[in-house]
């Protein structure tokens, strides 16, 4: 795996890798003095079996200090594997979590770089399974894998050379089984990669359907949806069971066909080698391959030694092919998120802009989303709004106000000489001194899982209690947060789900408040909350906010009468930009819109007064 974006992790972790790996191979060789204790014990004992008795002296040594002092040898050969398992597990699988971690940090700062567009067409739940699913795919290759890697060369390696050396004949019997390991794992190793990349977009859709409901379980039980939704789960989830069962009967066949050649040449060993020390034991020569050789009761114990050794790195074997295919997969599809177009980026010469006024300026400005070949959601917008200004942005929906708030925090890329903040082109500022400088309340009102203080201050989570509760008031709704329990320190849930709609509402304009920026944006942000509450948020702003521009969306006129101007938009096109009092005369969406109000207000007073007749 020599991806561009691990390569650096090459090097990082190089130290901890090669440590490691020199470590479990100094193991791998000390495993090589099992089987010939092995083979020297069995010797010994059929050495005390001729003579009768363990005194026999042998090579100056009786037999039983001879067996003892293997034993010994063995016992401290075990401890000595045993600490450099413990050795190498930690230097290995400090640098596979090292680059899991690592590689975590890279896709997230790279998700916080990509632009909206993006979102919109790959989901949640496939965004998430790359971050969770794949990534470990790849710790899972940089940890077992680097291990099985090691042992399947130089184990392999290691055993096949001593072998060899000790009998050839008997070897090459032995080395069926991995050339038959081989060949089987080029065969499907192809199949691996495409049943893995099929039940990772099957937990995609499981992971994203999941998601979905989990946010909206609000309204499955509002509308008395339990059922229809676990029916659709079910769907889901069977089609993500399907995908991953057929990945594990597909594995488990794999490694079924690697056991059954194992198995087969251990009996084959077992059966030809019994008959070779049979033979040799009653004085004949045994002969495999055209060659003669000895082969004692010893010799066939050292050999099952060896084989024994050998098994795992053939397992290990088929276990990499399965272990790399899934990692190719998943890499394939980081990769794929981590390549894609940063399309929101600082020019070269970007500009830092210090002291900013708050005047807003439109020159010819249209805008079409991205990706899209409808007409533009803007065309030809020309306005300037004075620093210090409180101005009203209104329209039908679907007419482009929140598009044209939106334009100023470079959500997207605008055209260059189009959009001016203190006569400075957006598309020349740098993205962090633009957006510093404008604090914004979205439509959504998103709160993060987290206290009511610290999204109050989300800015700057070192402000002081005081100054929190002093936006909390701006924004009219310190007395409900007094009114809980646990008061700043309520914790809000997923989105501020324990919250009511106008609390969070509120919440996100004391967040955006508090920033204190030259330029603050209201994309419909009063619309949950009551009139009462509407006017003196309205009030704050203009006092609290004298000198520092403001834009407020809204869809009701009621909202932005009292501001200093309004922008009528219409079909995407700029109908009107005056005070409340001309545009009633210049722009007939403004004018539709007053006397729509007045008379719906007219209907309610009129339906509160017979309420009260009719109760008097």
């Amino acid at each position: 795996m020599f991806n561009k974006y691990l390569r650096k992790y090459y090097k990082k972790y190089a130290i901890f890798l090669i440590l490691g790996v020199l470590t479990l191979v100094a193991i791998d060789y000390a495993q090589l003095y099992l089987p010939e204790f092995l083979g020297k014990i069995v010797g010994l004992f059929t050495d005390a079996e001729k003579s009768g008795s363990f005194d026999t002296i042998i090579d100056g040594r009786s037999i039983i200090d001879q067996v003892l002092e293997i034993v010994k040898y063995t016992i401290l050969l075990a401890v000595a594997m045993m600490l450099g398992r413990i050795l190498w597990r930690l230097l290995i699988f400090h640098s596979s979590k090292g680059i899991e971690a690592g590689l975590r940090h890279d896709m997230f700062l790279k998700a916080e770089k990509l632009p909206v567009e993006y979102y919109h067409t790959n989901t949640v739940g496939t965004v998430m399974s790359w971050f969770t699913n794949d990534v470990e795919t790849i710790e899972e290759f940089f940890g077992w894998g680097t291990v099985m890697i090691v042992d399947a060369f130089f184990l392999s390696v290691l055993v096949v050379y001593r072998m060899l050396s000790y009998n050839v004949p008997m070897s090459l019997l032995m080395f069926i089984p991995l050339i038959l390991i081989v060949v089987w794992g080029a065969l499907v190793e192809k199949f691996f990669s495409i049943r893995w990349e099929n039940r990772q977009k099957a937990y995609d859709k499981l992971y994203d359907f999941s998601q979905e409901t989990f946010t909206g379980v609000r309204v499955i039980k509002a509308f008395v949806k339990e059922q229809q939704e676990l029916r659709a789960f079910a769907k889901v989830a069977k089609k993500n069971q399907d995908a991953n069962v057929k990945f594990v009967v597909f594995n488990a066949f794999f490694d079924l066909i690697i056991e059954i050649i194992i198995a087969m040449v251990v009996v084959l060993v077992l059966w030809l080698g019994g008959y070779y020390v049979y033979l040799y034991a009653t004085g004949g020569m045994p002969k495999l391959f055209g060659i003669e050789f000895t082969f004692s009761a010893a010799d066939l114990a050292t050999m099952l030694g060896y084989f024994d050794l050998i098994i795992w790195p053939m397992i290990a074997l088929g276990q990499i092919i399965s272990m790399y295919s899934r990692c190719k997969t998943s890499m394939k599809r980081i990769a794929h998120f981590l390549d894609a177009p940063e399309d929101i980026f600082d020019k070269a010469d970007a500009l830092e802009i210090d002291d900013v006024k708050g005047e807003i300026t439109f020159k010819n400005f249209t805008f079409t989303y991205p990706g899209e070949n409808k007409k533009p959601w803007l065309k030809n917008i020309n306005l300037t709004i004075k620093a210090g200004e409180t101005i009203g942005i209104i329209g039908k929906i679907g007419s482009g106000k929140t598009t044209l708030a939106n334009s100023l925090l470079r959500i997207y890329n605008v055209d260059e000489n189009e959009v001016f903040i203190d006569g400075v082109d957006i598309m020349n500022i740098k993205l962090d001194s633009l957006r510093s400088a404008i604090a914004y309340v979205p439509q959504d009102n998103f709160l993060f899982s987290d206290t009511i203080k610290r999204n109050i201050a989300f800015g700057d989570i070192n402000l002081d209690d005081e100054t929190v509760k002093q936006a909390a008031k701006f924004a009219c709704v310190d007395e409900d947060i007094e009114g809980f329990k646990d008061k700043y320190e309520t914790v809000t849930g997923e989105r501020g789900v324990t919250l009511s709609g106008g609390q969070k509402q509120r919440i996100s304009i004391a967040r955006a408040f508090i920033k204190n920026s030259p330029i603050l944006i209201f994309d419909d942000s009063v619309s949950a909350v009551d009139t009462k509450t509407e006017e003196i948020i309205l009030r704050n702003i203009k006092e609290q906010r004298k000198g520092k521009t403001t834009l407020v969306v809204s869809s009701r006129v009621s909202t932005v009468i009292g501001l200093d101007k309004i922008i009528v938009l219409n079909n995407g096109e700029l109908e009107g930009f005056d005070t409340p009092h001309n545009l009633f005369n210049t722009s007939p969406t403004y004018k539709r819109m007053v006397l729509l109000q007045q008379l719906e207000e007219e209907k309610v007073n009129r339906e509160e007064g017979l309420s009260d007749g009719g109760t008097n």
